[in-house]
């Protein structure tokens, strides 16, 4: 089965990366678009499904968190268009193609919540490290600046998850 993300009609356009080279990198960011929309979906599960006696603090925290790659997956999807690309941001392409695991869908608890999303933040934040990489050996340095724009913050989210998990 060929991926949705790699099958990719690339436009016209004055951008002095060849053609070849734009379809790379168009495929990398449409995985991470899949990615960032399925964490988001994920973070927000948390947020309407959390219980227990830190509710209120994990319920804001989930929420900021999810309106962090709200912002994220506009500014990836973003690239991709001005790389005379097309943006794969549907849920079902989300869903397809995502890196992430399913959320469990049984979690109540902070703790499993938190333990869910600081897996699911890890795995999204090694993409991104790879993806800095990548982009920047194919002469990207623009994608590679905006991977480790996002990159920084998941890093400190992710801090922040498993700060919870300490003693």
């Amino acid at each position: 089965m060929v991926s949705t993300v790699s099958k990719q009609k690339l436009y016209a356009t004055r951008i002095d990366l060849s053609e070849d080279l734009r379809a790379k990198i168009v495929g990398i960011l449409n995985q991470t678009l899949a990615a960032t929309l399925d964490l988001k979906t994920q973070t927000k599960q948390a947020h309407w499904n959390v219980k227990g006696m830190d509710f209120y603090q994990l319920h804001l925290l989930f929420d900021e968190m999810a309106g962090e790659l709200e912002e994220y997956t506009d500014l990836v999807a973003e690239r991709v268009t001005a790389l005379a690309g097309t943006a794969m941001g549907t849920a079902r392409v989300a869903a397809a193609e995502s890196i992430l695991p399913e959320y469990a869908l049984e979690a109540v608890s902070g703790a499993e919540h938190i333990t869910a999303l600081a897996d699911r933040y890890s795995l999204y934040a090694k993409h991104l490290r790879e993806a800095i990489d990548t982009t920047d050996e194919l002469g990207d340095a623009d994608t590679a600046d905006l991977y480790t724009e996002i990159s920084r913050t998941i890093d400190k989210r992710l801090w922040f998850l498993e700060a919870h998990l300490v003693g």
